[in-house]
């Protein structure tokens, strides 16, 4: 269990490295986003790990990248100004 959790934490915050350095522009500070990618891994492998037990270390690991791509998209800006109709 321990393994996991320090892998998933170690690639949430290569996926958080990969999401600050492709879309600066749209994330918050890199502080964030690497808190954020970090976290959400960590919460991933403890779902997951929750979910189908133990010994299925894969498994875990993909539901911690997969819950820390979805924390990681939820920082995400609109890409330009937001147009609100006066209607």
């Amino acid at each position: 269990m321990l393994l996991e959790a320090f892998g998933s934490v170690a690639l949430g915050i290569a996926l958080a490295w990969t999401a600050a350095s492709r879309l600066p522009h749209r994330l918050p500070e890199r502080r964030t986003v690497f808190a954020v990618g970090a976290l959400g891994a960590l919460f991933g492998a403890f779902l997951t790990h929750s979910a189908v037990g133990p010994g299925h270390t894969v498994t875990t690991v993909v539901g911690a990248t997969f819950i820390a791509v979805v924390a990681l998209s939820l920082l995400l800006r609109p890409r330009g100004r937001l147009r609100r109709s006066a209607a």
